[in-house]
Order: C-alpha cells, then structure tokens, then sequence
C-alpha cells in the first residue's frame, strides 16, 4: 500500500508497511498510479505526450529499485496476531486523578469542571501512596513507568502531589525502576513555590492554555466567570523561562476559533518552544463542537499553520508542534503502530476513590470501571477488549493509509462519538491524516532547503 499526495512543489509517496517516505519526480508520481497494473510499455504508451521515452525509463528503473529493495509497495506479513495480541499483561502508565475538582469551568471540560460526574474530592496520601504501589506491583518486566499527576486541577491537592513524588523515588528503588512524573495543570494557583518544586521533580509539565487572549476566556474561565488569561500568562512565561525539562502549553480548538493557527502563532511569538493546538472532540450538539462541514476550513488552517512553522524554523526561531512530530527514521515499536496509547492494556487512570479506569476519558464510567486498588486481587477484565482493539480488528483502519501513524485513533473518542471502541471518530481520523501529510511536507521541505 502506498499513499502520494502533493503539497507545494513537492511530489510526497509514503510506502504505509516499511515506513519509507519518497519525495520523487512528477514523472514518479504520475506513473505510481499504473505501475502495479500495467507493463512498462503501456506506461510507454500511456504518457508519450506527456514525458520523454528516455526519462520513462529512469523512472521505472528507480521505482523497480525501490520494489527490489523493500521501499515501495512492501506488504505486512512481518505483522503477526502474536504481536498484536501476544503481549505480556503490565500496566506501564497511570493517570493519577489527584483532584476530582477545579476552580475554573472550561466550557469543553470531559470531566464535568473536575468532578468527572460524581462527588468532588481529593486524592488522599494513602490512597496514592496504594496507587503507586500498584503501579509498581503490575508493571512486569517493564522498568520505565509514568504518572501523570491529574484533575480537576492537581494544584488544588498540590502537599499531596509532593508526598507521592518522595514516597514514588522511594518505593521505586528496590524494584529497579524508574517512574516518570508529569502534571497537567491550569496554572491558576501556579506560584514561585509550587513552578520550583514541579521544575525539579517532574519530567513533564502540561499548562493549558487556548491561545489568544479573547479566545481563552471565551473557553478556559474561573468559577466566578472570569477569564484566565492574564492570571496565568506571566505565570507560564516566569516557569518556562525557568523550566530545563519537557513542557508543552496544550490548548483546544473549537468551531469559535477555526483560525487555529493564530492561536499557535500567539503562543509562539509570546516565547512558548513547545505547542499543541489540539480539535475539541464533544457532543455534536454543543455550539462550539466541530462539524464535517467544517473540515475544508480546517484542513486550510493547518496548511497555513504548516506556513507559519516553516516561517519561524526559516528565521531560526523554530518552535515544536506536537502533531507535526513524527519520527521517519525508528519510530515506535510494532505493538505502539497498531494499538496506540495502551489505554485498557498498558495505561489505566485511578480517581481520588481508589476506581481503576482504562483511561482518563473512561473515569466516571460505571461501565469501563476495572476495579479499586484497595482490591486484593486485580484482573482486568477488559483487558481482551481493549488489546484486541488494533487496527487490524478496525474495518475503518485496515486499509488505510494513515493506519500506523494514529494507530487506530482513540479509544474513548471512538466510544464516545460512536459508543463502540472499534469504530473510530471519522472527522478526527480525517483531521489525523490532515496533519500526518503537514508533518511530512515540512520535513520534505526542510530537507530540500538545506
């Protein structure tokens, strides 16, 4: 299977089971649509109008080399169900809902501004301190672990967040692993004490933030209907300014702020390096939820935003967005192309209660509830569900170009927009494939500019 599309004046051919990617002559591209089916001489024949004889040959002598050499056109019979569906039982990461609470009220908010539809409540220290070990007890033979210290807002139960980095370091140690942290905050209660802390203890930090100031507070307000904007701005820029690990300001777009890109381009000229400008996913009925009619507008937009990325790493002001990310030389292992994020099988969230969940998008689904860690036994009972859940038990994915990069796509959108985990959200996977060809356009024309 391959996929060619043209962006520019760049002619771009992705062969989908090696991993190769092409930028090729026009010559390649046109004659890649019969070169399966028809003999050389009827390509002859087919584009003697169009090209010489002589540059025919070339072409077809190049693209024969890349068939004999495993670059184009390659199947997936390397792909076994043992590698699928082969894989040992561990759990290697775990959102840790320390605060089922907020003091702001996102209009967009999945988790019901924080209380993920039932109590509000707080992580307390021996129920996290039970969390990690049971992090520690599953996790196999796997030796790098992550937490993702999560709400609500984990500000709010922030001496506890502290207590468990201590108690994770120690209990850690014996077992010879290594976790992870990382906490996702609003910043609102971000002070100098709390940035010193997270600067030096987490490996990752998630600040939200939707971008422009009017577009912010139109989403992202306080309990009181304040906007957030200029309570949190000088925060974020005093703890990047500060900040030696990873970070990524993570914002949401919607259908009132279709013009993205400008939001991405605002957080880059304030001085943000690390940028993700992600699309709502929410019910079809809110006023601010994306429709497939919307889907020309926004695929413009990230060609524009693709544009803007190319003008600042073209200045030397380059800045990262997360979904043009995308690694052409390793990549992820097979099992990470096919399933994705792991939620269900390698990724599960527990609430303030102790409830173990697939995932963060899961909580407060009596339905997706796996059990509690105060549980003397633990067997996940959707385990087969969800490591089945692959793209090649995906109709939607199986023969689809873009199958190894989004990997199947979300399990809790799929769920949400189409109550059925195996039926991917449709206008996210076009959105998917939209970016997937940005990210490999700029790579291809940072490549020729050099």
């Amino acid at each position: 299977m391959i996929h060619k599309y043209q962006y520019r004046d760049q002619y771009i051919v992705m062969d989908i089971n090696s991993g190769a990617v092409h930028v090729v002559t026009d010559i390649i591209f046109d004659m890649l649509d019969h070169y399966k089916e028809k003999s050389v001489k009827e390509i002859l024949e087919l584009f003697q109008f169009k090209y010489e004889k002589n540059q025919i040959l070339e072409a077809a002598e190049e693209i024969q080399y890349l068939i004999d050499n495993g670059m184009l056109f390659t199947d997936d019979s390397q792909i076994t169900k043992g590698m699928l569906e082969g894989r040992e039982a561990m759990i290697k990461a775990m959102c840790l809902h320390v605060a089922h609470d907020c003091n702001m009220t996102c209009k967009y908010c999945f988790g019901g501004q924080g209380a993920f539809d039932g109590q509000r409540s707080l992580l307390s220290l021996e129920t996290g301190k039970k969390a990690i070990d049971f992090l520690l007890e599953h996790s196999g033979s796997r030796r790098n672990l992550e937490i993702d210290f999560f709400g609500g807002e984990p500000l709010m139960n922030f001496n506890v967040v502290k207590e468990l980095v201590v108690y994770g370091r120690e209990a850690e140690k014996p077992l010879g692993k290594n976790i992870r942290f990382t906490i996702t905050t609003n910043g609102l209660l971000l002070d100098d004490s709390k940035a010193d802390f997270i600067n030096a203890k987490m490996d990752n930090v998630i600040l939200s933030i939707d971008g422009r100031p009017e577009v912010n507070d139109n989403m992202r307000q306080t309990v009181n209907g304040r906007g957030t904007y200029d309570i949190i701005m000088e925060k974020y820029l005093s703890f990047v300014k500060k900040r030696k690990g990873a970070y990524y300001v993570r914002g949401t777009f919607t259908r009132e702020n279709l013009d993205f890109s400008e939001d991405v381009r605002h957080l880059a000229e304030i001085g943000f390096k690390n940028i993700s400008i992600e699309p709502v996913v929410t019910d079809p009925l809110r006023s601010y939820a994306l429709q497939d009619e919307d889907k020309e507008t926004i695929f413009k937009e990230y060609d524009k935003l693709t544009d803007i990325y190319l003008e600042y790493a073209n200045k030397g002001e380059k800045f990262e967005f997360f979904h043009f990310n995308i690694d052409l030389n390793q990549g992820p292992c097979v099992v990470k192309r096919v399933s994705g994020c792991g939620a269900g099988t390698e990724y599960v969230a527990v609430s303030p209660e102790g409830d173990i969940y697939p995932c963060h998008q899961f909580v407060g689904n009596v339905a997706f509830k796996l059990g509690n860690i105060n549980d003397v036994h633990f067997e996940n009972r959707l385990y087969d569900e969800f490591n089945r859940a692959h793209i090649y038990n995906k109709e939607k994915c199986r023969d689809c170009w873009a199958k190894f990069y989004c990997s199947g796509g979300c399990h809790a959108n799929a769920f949400h927009m189409n109550h059925d985990i195996r039926q991917p959200y449709e206008l996210g996977c076009e959105l998917e494939k939209k970016r997937i060809e940005c990210a490999i356009a700029i790579k291809a024309i940072m490549s020729t500019d050099q």
